[in-house]
């Protein structure tokens, strides 16, 4: 088993008011699947992703992902974890405003010691005409395959992509999709997905469904359809 969750826990106050934000959450997940984390928003699924990637911690319970459990280690391992092991593509794509987009993906290849070529990787999403421009010249499903491309040149076993299509027009998005499919079917990596939207749950290998930080479905999708035929 490549991940497993294990009664993973976390709350936080806002103000005087306690938020259990996960509550318990368990599951585990086979190595080289495309899965999807699906819930409105408040489910709790920015808190399990920032967990399985080492930005937050959890109050109890663990996440031991490639046999690492990420839950026991400090801030040093964490740091080691996140640059070798992890990839991150965010809804708003984070990228370095003042860097090309060819340093944009340059700047993450060599946090790893097995980095991918950069020219494939920009070819692979399509952007390596678009090497020479800065993120402002770009539109967004453009910077959003250059986010992709960032996280994919650094070579991770895992991709988590939290809400990557939530700023993006209908044909950026399934665009997005389809670049997600291929990178995972391409390179064999791990893809973990947050989305509130349902349609996009039908391509994935397993469905993680949480409200208000209880995982109440968890179920295999034995027919998981490719990205340009989901709709919505």
């Amino acid at each position: 088993m490549f991940i497993e969750v294990n009664k993973l826990t976390k709350t936080y106050y806002v103000g005087n008011v306690k938020v259990t934000a996960l509550k318990d959450v368990s599951f585990t997940l086979e190595k080289g699947g495309f899965y999807v984390v699906l819930g409105p928003s408040g489910s709790g699924k920015t808190t399990l992703m920032n967990i399985l990637g080492g930005i937050d911690s959890a109050d109890s319970g663990k996440v031991i992902i490639d046999g690492e459990d990420i839950t026991s280690l400090d801030a040093k391992l964490l740091t080691n974890y996140r640059r070798e092991k992890l990839g991150f593509v965010f809804q708003f794509y984070n990228l370095i405003n003042s860097l090309t987009v060819y340093e944009n993906v340059l700047s993450t290849k060599y946090l790893s010691k097995n980095g991918l070529d950069p020219k494939e990787v920009l070819e692979t999403v399509g952007m390596w005409e678009h090497r020479d421009k800065f993120p402002f010249e770009l539109s967004g499903g453009e910077q959003q395959r250059v986010a992709i491309a960032r996280a994919v040149v650094k070579n991770p076993s895992l991709i988590l992509c939290d809400e990557p299509t939530g700023a993006l027009d209908f044909e950026n998005a399934k665009r997005v999709l389809e670049l997600l499919e291929d990178i995972n079917r391409r390179y064999g990596t791990t893809i973990i997905l947050s989305t509130h939207n349902t349609a996009i749950s039908r391509m994935s290998n397993k469905i993680i469904r949480l409200r208000s930080g209880e995982l109440i479905e968890f179920k295999d999708n034995p027919s998981p359809i490719p990205a340009k035929e989901v709709s919505w």
